[in-house]
């Protein structure tokens, strides 16, 4: 049997090879794709961290924890010197300065502001409805926010023979031209859903994802779900 990670590997050569070529209509920039691609790993035989490239573990489990922890300010990300978020602050930031609300200052700047001082980083580091809040306080009516994680912990291990195991992350009131203008996220989905299964006592997670960098974000994309799953949590 081939290792595993040849199934990333692959899937390189072919988006070399044979991708579709398609541009993103907001930045013009080319990529190459293939839709569907699937990788499918056995935790029991080992934890699929690839070999072939340098994965930056520190960003993973700093990243997995902010999300976890239902976190939705960089703070926590700046504190601990992982800046791969910073960019949508700033976006949001550069909005308010050309409708002169807040002085022009350059990402750096910026940065070291949200690290140095809490009420600056409450005010601007906030991400609304990224991962963190959804997973973990999903807005509800009547002003209620729904634990996703936590249900399907409970849910998991009070019918292990449950089939709708689901952590969402798409909530069409807030993406796209489906949203309201001045509630729109201003960041990608990529991680939609999360679904579980057990079978014979083994736990089983699938993720379906909208869109992944197959070069920089698949080696987290691999680790993340795979130490949710691997390793167990507990709330």
């Amino acid at each position: 049997m081939k290792h595993p990670e040849y199934q990333y590997l692959n899937l390189l050569k072919e988006l070399v090879e044979k991708g579709v070529e398609q541009t993103d209509r907001n930045t013009g920039v080319k990529t190459y794709s293939k839709f569907g691609g699937q990788f499918r790993f056995d935790l029991s035989k080992g934890f699929p961290l690839l070999t072939t490239k340098r994965v930056w573990w520190k960003g993973v489990l700093h990243e997995l924890y902010w999300f976890l922890s239902g976190q939705s300010n960089i703070k926590y990300l700046v504190d601990n010197d992982i800046h791969i978020w910073n960019d949508y602050p700033y976006k949001m930031y550069r909005e308010k300065v050309v409708k002169g609300l807040v002085p022009d200052i350059n990402k750096e700047v910026f940065i070291e502001k949200i690290k140095k001082n809490n009420g600056y980083a409450k005010k601007f580091g906030e991400l609304p409805r990224i991962y963190g809040e959804l997973w973990r306080r999903w807005p509800a009516k009547k002003n209620r926010t729904i634990d996703q994680v936590k249900w399907v912990i409970k849910e998991m291990t009070d019918d292990p023979d449950a089939h709708n195991l689901i952590v969402t992350s798409w909530n069409p009131e807030y993406l796209y031209d489906m949203a309201d203008p001045r509630e729109a996220s201003r960041f990608p989905i990529c991680h939609n859903l999360y679904q579980l299964n057990v079978k014979n006592g083994r736990v089983s997670l699938h993720l379906y994802q909208r869109s992944a960098d197959i070069y920089f974000l698949r080696s987290f994309d691999n680790a993340e779900p795979s130490i949710l799953l691997g390793f167990g949590v507990y709330f």
